[in-house]
C-alpha cells in the first residue's frame, strides 16, 4: 500500500472554485466513508481548511487511486469533475509525506509560517479516528507531521515570517497601520464561535478594542466564548454574546465585523451592510463604479422599460441594466426573462454593443447561475478618483464566504475576504528561516520513509522468529521423549542452550535485512526473506494486523 494526496487549494485554485468546493462537517464525513469503501483505498483523512480541501488515502493502485479519489472529491464537493480536474494537485509515496509536512509547518500557507494549520492537521486526525478510517500509515503520517510542525516553530523563526490568517486580515483592514493603533476603542461583532471565529476574538480583544459582541447559532457557545474573553487576564475588553437574530442591529453599532461561520448561504447580503452603514451615518450609502466602459451604458426609455425585470428606478447611477451588476442575484427564471428582453432592447448609438453579444453575456451568465447558485461578483473595479474613508471594516474569513462580495462597492465600507488576502499574501515577504524549516522537512521526510520501509518488514522478521520459536520447541518436546530421565536443570539448561544457537543465528540476518529494507528500493526485501525462509502469507498478514490493532488503540489526537 502506499499514500497518495489529492486535492486544491490557493495555490492551485481561484478562490471562486474553492468557495464552491468547500465541504461541509457532514460532506467530509461522508466522504471518508466513501473513501475507505473505494476499492482502491483502506485508509482516508480529510484536511479542509479556507483555503485548501485535500483528501488523503493509503492505496494499492496509483492510477487507480488518483481516478476514484478526484471522482469522490467531484461528487462531495458539488463541481463537476471535468471543472474540477484542472484545479487539482497529486503527490504520491514521498512527495506526500513532503507535501503534508510542508503544510504543518506552513510553508504552503496564504500566510507563510502561520502555526493555525497545526491544529486543522490535529482535527482532521481526530475526525479520522473517530470514523476509524485511519489506520497505522495515516496514523504516523499525521502524527508525525504535529511533531514536525511544532519542530520547525520551537528551532526556527519562523514565527516571525508567519501570523495567523487573522493577524493578516487585521493588518489589510489597517490599510498598513498598526493594527493597536487601528483597532482601539473600536467595537468589533464576531459571528461564529468556532477555532477562527474564537482566535479573531482573542486578538481583537488583545489589540485594544473596547467591545466584542459574539453571535452565533448556538447562543451556549457564543456566551461561552464571551466569558472567556471577559475573565483573560491579558485584556481588559467587555464582551457579551448575542443571538443571530441580534446581528442586523449589532451591525449598526459595531466599527469591525469578523465573520466565520459554517453556513452554505451568504450570512451578511450588500442591503443589510448596506442599511446598517446608513444606519451609522444617517445618508444613503452609494455603490461606487465597480465596471469597466463597456459595462456603465444606460439604456433609454425606449428600451421597452415596461418589459425589463429588473426595477430601473433601482439601479444604482452608472450600471449597466444589460451587464453582469444588473443581474447580480437573480435566479435562472428571471436570468433568462432578463435575455429575452435585452435581446430586443436598443442601447445608446455612441457606445453600441450589440444585442446579441449582450444577450450571449446573459445566457452565459444563466448557465453559471443554474450551476453555481448565484453569480459571482466582479469585484476588482478601478478606484474612483475621492474614495471616502471606510468606517465599517469587515474581515470575511469563511469559505464560502458568509459576506457579500458586492460589498466592495459600497461606500464607506472597508471588505477583506479570502480572495483579497490571497492577493495581498502573494506580494508577502518570506523570512531567511524558512529555508532552514524546509531543511527540517527534507530531513524528517527521509526519517519518515526509512522509518516506514523498517516497519514493512518487521511482520516478517516476527514471522520467521515465530517460526524459528516453533521449531526449538517441537524440538525440546522431542528429546523430552528421548530423553526422559533428564532432571528440570538439565532440561533448562538444554533449552537455553537451543535458544541462544538460534538467537545468535538469526541476529545478524534479522537486523541487517531490517537496515536494507530501510534504504529506498527496499521493499523487496521482506519478500525475500519470506522465500528463503518459505513463510506462510498468511502468518505474516496476521502479525501486521495484529501491530495495525496494537498501533491505533488509545493514540493522542
Amino acid at each position: 500500500m502506499s499514500l497518495l494526496v489529492v486535492g486544491l487549494s490557493h495555490r492551485s485554485a481561484p478562490v471562486s472554485v474553492l468557495e464552491r468546493a468547500a465541504l461541509s462537517a457532514d460532506a467530509q464525513i461522508k466522504l471518508l466513508q466513501d473513501t475507505v469503501a473505494a476499492e482502491p483505498a483502506t485508509e482516508a483523512a480529510v484536511l479542509a481548511t479556507c483555503n485548501r480541501i485535500e483528501l488523503y488515502a493509503d492505496v494499492d493502485k496509483f492510477h487507480a487511486g488518483v481516478a476514484e479519489l478526484s471522482t469522490l472529491l467531484a461528487q462531495h464537493s458539488g463541481v463537476g469533475l471535468e471543472e474540477l480536474t484542472p484545479y487539482l494537485y497529486v503527490h504520491y509515496e514521498d512527495r506526500a509525506v513532503h507535501h503534508l509536512f510542508s503544510v504543518a509547518c506552513g510553508l504552503d500557507s496564504m500566510v507563510v509560517g502561520e502555526g493555525q494549520i497545526l491544529g486543522q492537521i490535529k482535527d482532521s486526525l481526530a475526525k479520522a479516528q473517530d470514523l476509524h478510517t485511519a489506520g497505522r500509515l495515516l496514523n504516523d503520517l499525521f502524527q508525525q507531521a504535529l511533531r514536525v510542525g511544532k519542530r520547525a516553530h520551537s528551532e526556527t523563526g519562523i514565527d516571525r515570517a508567519g501570523q495567523s490568517l487573522v493577524t493578516f486580515g487585521l493588518e489589510q483592514l489597517a490599510v498598513g497601520g498598526a493594527v493597536r493603533d487601528w483597532a482601539a476603542g473600536k467595537k468589533a461583532l464576531v459571528i461564529g464561535a468556532g477555532s477562527m471565529s474564537s482566535l479573531a476574538a482573542a486578538t481583537l480583544a488583545r489589540a485594544g478594542v473596547a467591545e466584542v459582541v459574539v453571535a452565533n447559532r448556538t447562543f451556549e457557545r457564543a456566551d461561552r466564548l464571551a466569558q472567556i474573553l471577559t475573565d483573560a487576564d491579558d485584556n481588559t475588553v467587555t464582551a457579551r454574546a448575542v443571538e443571530m437574530s441580534a446581528v442586523p442591529g449589532e451591525l449598526t453599532r459595531a466599527d469591525v465585523v469578523v465573520s466565520c461561520t459554517g453556513a452554505t448561504g451568504l450570512v451578511l447580503t450588500a442591503a443589510a451592510v448596506a442599511q446598517a452603514a446608513e444606519g451609522r451615518t444617517g445618508q444613503p450609502v452609494v455603490a461606487e463604479t465597480a465596471f469597466a466602459e463597456v459595462h456603465t451604458k444606460t439604456v433609454p426609455a425606449s428600451a421597452g422599460d415596461e418589459n425589463c425585470p429588473l426595477d430601473l428606478a433601482a439601479v444604482q447611477p452608472g450600471f449597466s441594466v444589460l451587464g453582469e451588476a444588473a443581474v447580480a442575484g437573480m435566479d435562472a427564471a428571471t436570468l433568462e426573462q432578463h435575455a429575452a428582453w435585452v435581446a430586443g432592447a436598443t442601447v445608446d448609438r455612441r457606445e453600441r454593443r450589440t444585442p446579441e453579444a449582450d444577450a450571449e453575456l446573459i445566457t452565459a451568465l444563466a448557465a453559471t447561475v443554474a450551476t453555481a447558485g448565484r453569480i459571482p461578483e466582479r469585484r476588482k473595479p478601478e478606484p474612483p478618483a475621492e474614495r471616502p474613508a471606510p468606517f465599517l471594516f469587515l474581515l470575511d474569513l469563511a469559505m464560502p464566504r458568509d459576506i457579500d462580495a458586492a460589498v466592495h462597492r459600497l461606500a464607506g465600507v472597508r471588505l477583506v475576504d479570502i480572495e483579497s488576502l490571497a492577493e495581498a499574501s502573494a506580494d508577502a515577504p518570506m523570512a531567511a528561516d524558512v529555508d532552514l524549516v524546509r531543511r527540517i522537512v527534507s530531513d524528517e521526510v527521509a526519517a519518515f520513509g526509512a522509518a516506514q520501509r523498517a516497519a514493512r518488514i518487521t511482520p516478517t522478521v516476527v514471522a520467521l522468529r515465530t517460526m524459528a520459536a516453533d521449531v526449538v520447541a517441537g524440538e525440546i518436546a522431542r528429546l523430552d521423549g528421548r530423553l526422559p530421565d533428564l532432571d528440570e536443570r538439565q532440561r533448562g539448561e538444554i533449552r537455553q542452550a537451543v535458544h541462544r544457537v538460534v538467537d545468535k543465528l538469526l541476529h545478524a540476518p534479522t537486523v541487517r535485512v531490517k537496515q536494507l529494507a530501510a534504504e529506498p528500493g527496499g521493499a523487496g526485501y521482506a519478500d525475500a526473506l519470506r522465500t528463503l525462509f518459505d513463510l506462510d502469507p498468511e502468518t505474516v498478514a496476521s502479525v501486521s494486523r495484529a501491530e495495525d490493532s496494537t498501533d491505533t488503540k488509545d493514540r493522542p489526537a
